[in-house]
């Protein structure tokens, strides 16, 4: 491998880590116990945009220009995208004022004490229970031992009702494709975005991963009796 590639190549695992980065927090976020949500959003949203920060460091690797030629139409492409700015701009807010704009809603289409049951069993110093909270969650509030109090999170069947969480600030008049989408279906698609803008990094300037070599199948020799 050439000093150029040797280069390239750490720049582009730099790349990977830091979509790794994100993705665990997409992880985080889509958890069902929601005990690291908010922090998983927050380092969805910072490392994602890293990505692009890392990526232009190629530039200084490549030889002039190739960078600049091979992103614009990337670049472009993702401005063109409603989402992409706005991630930018919620990573901006999340660095400058240390705030997510997220809203939680719930609707409800049944509920009554016999769907208590849906639950099993109540956690011990269990005392209330509880439908939408400010991570989107439901379950039971339980009393601790020392007077603290902690929250047990159970999965909402959609019989009973479901809460959503959205961007309380997404521009969608900009794109009605983006109306009433969840900041999970949102993240997805943003993480998945970011993916595939560092697969077409590592395809141009490495070029294709190798082709496994085709697997030779043994000779045997015919015994001839």
């Amino acid at each position: 491998m050439s000093n150029l590639a040797i280069e390239v190549e750490a720049v582009l695992k730099r790349v990977d880590d830091t979509l790794d980065t994100a993705r665990l927090g997409l992880k985080d976020l889509l958890d069902t116990t929601r005990s690291r949500r908010m922090s998983g959003l927050r380092n969805l949203i910072a490392f994602g945009r890293s990505v692009t920060f890392v990526l232009q460091n190629l530039r200084s690797v490549v030889p002039p220009g190739e960078f600049d030629s091979w992103y614009e139409p990337h670049q472009q492409s993702l401005k063109a995208d409603p989402l992409m700015p706005y991630f930018v701009d919620a990573r901006n807010e999340l660095e400058k004022q240390g705030k997510l704009s997220v809203v939680t809603s719930s609707h409800i289409r049944s509920f009554s004490s016999d769907d208590i049951k849906k639950f099993g069993r109540p956690p011990m110093g269990a005392t209330v229970f509880f439908i939408g909270d400010q991570l989107g969650g439901s379950g039971w509030e339980v009393e601790l031992a020392d007077g603290s109090k902690e929250k047990y999170y159970v999965e909402l069947p959609s019989s009973i009702g479901a809460v959503k969480q959205h961007f309380s600030n997404l521009p969608e008049a900009m794109s009605p494709e983006l109306k009433g989408a969840t900041i999970e279906e949102l993240a997805e698609r943003y993480i998945a975005r970011m993916t595939v803008l560092g697969a077409a990094a590592r395809a141009h300037f490495l070029g294709p991963p190798p082709s496994p070599v085709a697997r030779q199948r043994p000779t045997y020799l015919k015994r001839v009796k």
